[in-house]
């Protein structure tokens, strides 16, 4: 079984910068896509940013030119560096990843708690 851990989240003013992380741990062989997700209060979940093994990476067009999603496949970890956030970008922040327990199984995906950001004035 393996596990999604995030970290970073925060209060912050417009403006400002956060760095969220996330790791994953526990019965792993392989992970592929790890992404960014944020729920916002009534609304539904939006993939904010996500990046595969190889380093291809996706943005949602509200976070283009702001945000950075990095990885560290040795350590099985994600970053997502939040520069000029605006108070839309409140929200929980959860991070999904693909993970293969074995060589030859299927990629499952796990999900994380999530970590809020509040971006307030």
């Amino acid at each position: 079984q393996a596990q999604v851990v995030e970290s970073g989240g925060g209060l912050v003013q417009p403006g400002e910068s956060l760095k969220l992380s996330c790791t994953v741990s526990g019965t792993i062989f392989g992970v592929n896509t790890m992404g960014w997700y944020r729920q916002a209060p009534g609304n539904k979940r939006e993939l904010v940013a996500d990046i595969t093994r190889y380093g291809s990476i996706r943005y949602a067009d509200s976070v283009k030119g702001r945000f950075t999603i990095s990885r560290d496949n040795a350590k099985n970890v994600t970053y997502l560096e939040m520069n000029t956030l605006r108070h839309e970008d409140t929200g929980v922040y959860v991070c999904n990843a693909a993970v293969q327990p074995q060589s030859g199984a299927y990629f499952e995906s796990y999900w994380g708690q999530g970590t809020q950001v509040t971006v307030s004035s």
